[in-house]
């Protein structure tokens, strides 16, 4: 049983970017759980979501989302490992994450 302060509100971890992961924007869904994705780094990428976690969020356009590039073709393609919610969406720039338009 997860214990919220009435006050607060539900808690929320917010995930922020480590190592070579971006923030980017969906432009367009390509299908078959592919997005074209213009991310923070001035990169635009075809990005896909893994099996594991294709039932666990539901992407659509304009949906910002966490990237994790490709050891190879890194700049070309990569996985959506994160969607972030519109409250998510201030507290990134609140931090200083650049957020594509």
């Amino acid at each position: 049983m997860i214990r919220r302060n009435a006050e607060s509100g539900p808690s929320h971890r917010l995930l922020l970017p480590r190592g070579n992961e971006v923030v980017g924007m969906v432009s367009k869904a390509l299908g078959a759980s592919n997005f074209l994705i213009i991310c923070s780094d001035k990169k635009e990428r075809t990005c896909s979501i893994p099996g594991r976690l294709r039932r666990s969020f539901w992407v659509k356009e304009r949906d910002m989302v966490l990237v994790k590039p490709w050891v190879v073709q890194g700049d070309q393609r990569g996985d959506i490992i994160w969607r972030y919610s519109i409250m998510d969406k201030d507290l990134l720039r609140s931090k200083g994450y650049d957020i594509p338009k």
